[in-house]
């Protein structure tokens, strides 16, 4: 029987239906978040490849379910083996698992638990997707997220997460994702786009967003869906700190919305939506992994440090030449980095955990410990992502051709396109029977 579940003792933790029902919602939010993110990715890109965004984003939810059910769960949760990653017979396929079985030292079952953190492992490779928009063959995309969730999310999730994880082990605090999440998927994105190349036209051609509304939509259901995602990583509701995360999930994003776009109005003059939408993410990427150590008035600080932080360094593909389509590691790689190493400054010792920042007394040494975790992560991933992009490229190959990518991955890849115009033309076909037909006189304009 793996540690991780409860034994029968009169002292051990009781079932408690309201921390299920909880956890059981969070789960539903954070599954949420996968169509939000195909949303704001899907409106950020061009039209002719909008609906090939929605998918990469969307069949995650396919091809990671179920490898989290075969062995991806007991790789990344089972019992530890030499730190590095688990391994727990009984949860190969969920099938060793008592129905109300609890997870050690928690009052949910592990039923909960593995399809909360199911949630999370579903949409870490559909953030790398963002990166590589416009260019990359579906079926490659899809052998490339079943291989990158088995070889570099599942072994980092035990890293971070795992009991007995060498990052878990050592006291590095993410609390939900900055390093597991974020950083591993900003470090795989800019991994796999040195890998492929460029989009053609890329500096050249205006590659400006289709739909700023399904940006906007796309972005609130993220926020959203980010209260399930950091609230429930504390896996009850039993001693606040689950609503002090809560609380500085909020006050976070909005900072990070405002100093997003005040950088936006000094350096380019204009307030745009899609400032504010990044604006928001950039604070809720940071927000993940320090929320839970940070007082509201930190985290109004992070907030505001990595809206700012993360609106620089959008910019700096085009200084250093690569091409982040969407931004991922502008947002994701860069925020997750400034959310995590803020914690060994703004940790208050009062929340999750008593370990203190350097603004608190703790000095410089959860800020070292912060510093490892970070860059192993972004180091690990960076390398295996990048030679598994390389292996692939080589073999199957990564990228549509050419000719394809200039017509439309759309058409290329699915057969379909974003938006059918075939009935809003004039004439017969494009009336309803039931409108009046227009007058002599107007029509007669219309042809003139």
């Amino acid at each position: 029987m793996a540690p991780a579940i409860t034994t029968l003792a009169a002292d051990a933790p009781q079932l408690s239906a309201a921390n299920t029902g909880f956890m059981l919602i969070c789960s539903a939010l954070v599954m949420l978040m996968t169509p939000g993110l195909a949303f704001f990715y899907g409106g950020m890109v061009r039209v002719k490849s909008s609906l090939n965004m929605l998918m990469m984003s969307f069949i995650s939810l396919g091809i990671v379910t179920i490898l989290w059910v075969l062995y991806g769960f007991s790789l990344a949760f089972g019992t530890d083996s030499g730190s590095l990653i688990g391994w727990s017979s009984d949860y190969v396929g969920l099938s060793g698992i008592g129905l109300t079985e609890l997870w050690d030292g928690y009052t949910i079952p592990v039923y909960v638990f593995a399809v909360f953190q199911l949630m999370f492992a579903v949409i870490t490779p559909a953030l790398i997707s963002g990166a590589l928009a416009d260019r990359v063959k579906f079926s490659a995309w899809v052998l490339f997220t079943g291989l990158w969730v088995s070889l570099v999310y599942f072994p980092v999730a035990h890293w971070v997460w795992g009991a007995g994880g060498w990052l878990f082990e050592m006291g590095v605090i993410d609390f939900a994702g900055g390093t597991a999440v974020h950083i591993n998927a900003g470090a795989a994105a800019l991994g796999v786009i040195l890998v492929i190349g460029k989009r053609v036209g890329f500096k050249k051609d205006p590659m400006r967003p289709h739909s700023l509304p399904l940006v906007m939509l796309g972005a609130g259901l993220l926020w959203f869906g980010w209260f399930g995602f950091n609230a429930g990583s504390w896996l009850g509701n039993d001693d606040g700190v689950g609503a002090v995360m809560f609380v500085n999930t909020q006050v976070a994003t909005a900072a990070a919305m405002l100093a997003w776009l005040a950088y936006e109005k000094v350096r380019h003059g204009s307030f745009t939506t899609l400032g504010a939408a990044s604006g928001a993410v950039a604070g809720l990427v940071a927000i993940t992994p320090s929320g839970g150590s940070c007082s509201p008035l930190g985290a109004i600080a992070i907030g505001a440090i990595a809206g700012l932080l993360c609106a620089m360094a959008v910019g700096l593909k085009y200084r250093f030449g690569y091409d982040d389509s969407l931004d991922v590691v502008g947002v994701h790689m860069v925020g997750g980095v400034v959310g995590s190493l803020l914690v060994g400054f703004f940790a208050t010792g009062g929340v999750q955990s008593d370990a203190k920042g350097l603004f608190y007394g703790g000095g410089l040494e959860q800020l070292g410990k912060q510093a490892i975790g970070v860059f192993a992560v972004l180091a690990y991933s960076l390398v295996a992502s990048a030679l598994l992009a390389f292996l692939l490229d080589k073999t199957i190959g990564m990228r549509v051709t050419e000719d394809d990518e200039v017509s439309g991955i759309d058409q290329v890849e699915h057969a379909e396109t974003a938006y059918d115009f075939s009935g809003a033309g004039g004439g017969a076909a494009g009336r309803s029977t039931a409108a009046p037909a227009p007058a002599p006189l107007a029509a007669k304009k219309v042809d003139a």
